[in-house]
């Protein structure tokens, strides 16, 4: 089944990266539907491995803003919710729970390079999701890098074996602050078919 043009212009055609945001929160209830629905979208076996810490309160900007490039503060700080997603290096400890069929944990045991490979790659995928699944229930997105990867993942993941990724602004966008859409490449220039 194939989504309607308007949902598709919802999920792309018509949706925007944020960089100024409506002073209108975000509901808790909303982010748990946002990582709800994000969560079904695959990953190699199942892994899974995107930890995400939700940025709303205060005290919670004020440990995150010093860590981003001065480009990037004002837009986080107004931001209702700042999405960090994280890429979890133990995430293979959790196979046995997500992918039960077989032994997948004894294929990452002992291989940091293919643990590297896969968390760094399937957390950046999973944040992909989170972005079309916050657009489908209502929300903007302003994903973003700029930061201090190893100050936020002391600030957040201290003591653990979660790497900070990428950030992702999230709100209600204020569309009187957005740039000019930027061009995109045509299929020709992008892609073939052999």
């Amino acid at each position: 089944m194939q989504l309607d043009q308007h949902s598709l212009d919802i999920l792309f055609r018509t949706a925007r990266t944020h960089n100024g945001w409506l002073d209108k929160p975000v509901s808790d209830e909303l982010l748990r539907q946002v990582y709800d629905l994000m969560k079904w979208a695959p990953t190699s076996a199942n892994s899974s491995p995107a930890r995400i810490v939700f940025v709303k309160s205060e005290a919670a900007k004020k440990r995150l803003l010093p860590a981003l490039i001065e480009g990037n503060v004002e837009k986080t700080r107004t931001a209702p919710v700042t999405a960090i997603i994280g890429e979890d290096h133990d995430f293979f400890e959790k196979l046995p729970q997500l992918f039960p069929h077989t032994d997948a944990r004894s294929w990452f045991v002992g291989n940091q390079s293919l643990i590297d490979t896969t968390a760094f790659r399937n957390a950046t995928l999973q944040g992909a999701y989170l972005i079309i699944a916050a657009r489908a229930l209502g929300l903007d997105a302003g994903p973003m890098s700029g930061f201090d990867n190893a100050r936020v993942d002391q600030e957040f993941f201290a003591g653990t074996q979660i790497k900070s990724n990428f950030l992702i602004n999230l709100g209600y966008g204020d569309a009187e602050k957005l740039f000019p859409r930027s061009p995109r490449l045509t299929f020709e220039e992008a892609a073939q078919i052999l």
